[in-house]
């Protein structure tokens, strides 16, 4: 772990997107993953305490995923950050992209009963908002786009 990791962490939505991310991996594991042993997870978010009292419980695959997945949110380029999967800039090599949109169908939806419900709804607020953002790009052209904004 380094400097600008810790550092990252220190900022308020990426704490939030960090836990948001482990809890939606363990929804994943306990769906997918259900007799492979599993651990608290040692990633490097949970040695800073990001977690608190509530550090996720993983089977070695996830945690290595949810490992991945806090560097790539901390290293964000963007500010602010938009969605992943609304992001021009995919930061994420192709398996790991691909599992974590996997993750993210299959725990979203499950995800509301689990004390997402708002996360949920700012979620689709987001994505509606990008794409109709997208749609006027799409039939006024960008630079058009640009000049009303």
């Amino acid at each position: 772990m380094n400097d600008r990791f810790a550092e990252r962490m220190q900022d308020r939505t990426v704490v939030h997107d960090t836990r948001v991310l482990a809890d939606f991996t363990a929804i994943y594991c306990d769906g997918h993953h259900t007799m492979a042993a599993r651990e608290l997870a040692g990633t490097d978010a949970a040695l800073l305490g990001v977690y608190g009292r509530k550090r996720p419980t993983l089977c070695a695959e996830c945690a290595a995923h949810l490992a991945y997945a806090e560097r790539r949110r901390a290293y964000c380029p963007k500010d602010p950050k938009p969605f992943c999967a609304h992001c021009d800039t995919h930061c994420y090599q192709p398996a790991e992209r691909e599992w974590q949109r996997s993750m993210m169908r299959y725990s979203g939806p499950r995800s509301w009963s689990r004390g997402h419900a708002i996360d949920g709804i700012r979620h689709a607020l987001e994505a509606r908002k990008y794409r109709k953002q997208m749609e006027r790009q799409s039939h006024t052209g960008p630079a058009e786009t640009k000049e009303r904004t």
